[in-house]
């Protein structure tokens, strides 16, 4: 199991990204709802194999379920469009809307899928060094990987600030209204410590000549492996075979 595991996190970051890529647009070329649903589940086996699976999965359903459920409640319900395909109460569920909500939904779970298994199996730090070996400036690596970081730190911060609230008596917890109350003692405080940092973070990197065009020495380093070879040509024929597919049924009709 550990070397299946290794086999899926060990990949170059590049390499994982075209999966990502691959995923996305043969979604996109494969008609229907049922293909573009089921990269859900084989996300999730990747996510098993790797070791990821808990958070994977957590993520996935916490970002999707309400925007998935809000889509279908308004091309279902709220948009009339076509035959009535059920009827529960007064509640009508319009045929045309609901496939259209099935279908835009499932490219949507299938772009969301692959890009939250991707950075469950790989490190920013690896992602970063990836795009750096490819040529991409410091500068613009920079940029993406404080992009990355940025909601994960915030997250954390909020929760720092938010803990020391509630030693000073600040209600944070209870109906929406007291945490729309408490929100503001939050925010302040987060924004001020946001801005802190970054300037820190900008005396840190002149510090350490980050503006400097001398070349970069790296204490850590990663390479592509004959399994990333392998990995590409597969997506390769794989995205070939959807595209093949695809004309051929068009040609058929």
């Amino acid at each position: 199991m550990s070397k299946r595991i290794d086999l899926v996190n060990n990949l170059y970051p590049t390499t994982k990204f075209i999966g990502v890529i691959v995923i996305i647009l043969s979604a996109f070329i494969v008609p229907g709802w049922k293909y573009s649903y089921s990269i859900f589940f084989v996300c999730a086996l990747i996510a098993l194999i790797s070791g990821k699976l808990k958070g994977y999965l957590l993520i996935t359903v916490n970002s999707l379920g309400i925007l998935i459920f809000f889509m279908f409640l308004i091309q279902a319900v709220l948009i009339p469009s076509g035959e009535i395909l059920y009827k529960i109460g007064f509640i009508n569920v319009y045929k045309d809307g609901f496939y259209q909500a099935l279908n835009f939904s499932s490219k949507l779970v299938a772009f969301t899928s692959a890009f939250i298994l991707f950075f469950r199996v790989t490190t920013v730090k690896d992602f970063i060094l990836s795009l750096e070996n490819m040529g991409l400036h410091p500068k613009v690596t920079y940029v993406i990987m404080s992009t990355l970081q940025m909601i994960p730190e915030m997250k954390k911060e909020a929760g720092v600030i938010s803990d020391a609230q509630k030693t000073r008596g600040v209600e944070t917890e209870g109906n929406i209204f007291v945490r729309a109350k408490a929100f503001v003692p939050v925010l302040i405080p987060l924004v001020l410590s946001s801005i802190a940092k970054t300037e820190e973070r900008a005396i840190t990197l002149e510090s350490r000549a980050f503006s400097s065009g001398a070349k970069k020495t790296r204490l850590y380093n990663i390479k592509k492996t004959r399994n990333d070879t392998i990995a590409i040509i597969i997506l390769v024929v794989f995205l070939i075979l959807c595209i093949g597919w695809r004309v051929l049924t068009i040609w058929h009709f």
